[in-house]
């Protein structure tokens, strides 16, 4: 018997925890008709890639700061609902 990984997103990740992205649900589609989760996979958020969540802003816990690859980014919190991780 097999048991059910627990659907998570980045925006409930533990600050400093780490995580391997798994899918980016689609997004609104911005005025220049690109949508959300293309941009956020073009930043780096696509399947198989590790995350890690640096810091929460305050107060209010937005915006997020998310280190992928190389990189480190800005994210509020309902773009970081839309990437789905698997905690390592």
């Amino acid at each position: 018997m097999t048991q059910a990984v627990p659907f998570l997103t980045l925006d409930a990740l533990a600050v400093g925890a780490s995580a391997i992205v798994t899918q980016v649900a689609p997004g609104d589609v911005a005025e220049d008709g690109v949508s959300l989760s293309r941009r956020l996979m073009e930043l780096g958020f696509v399947p198989g890639e590790k995350v890690r969540l640096l810091k929460r802003g305050m107060p209010g816990g937005e915006p997020l700061a998310i280190k992928v690859g190389n990189s480190t980014f800005a994210l509020r919190r309902f773009e970081a609902a839309l990437i789905s991780i698997q905690p390592e």
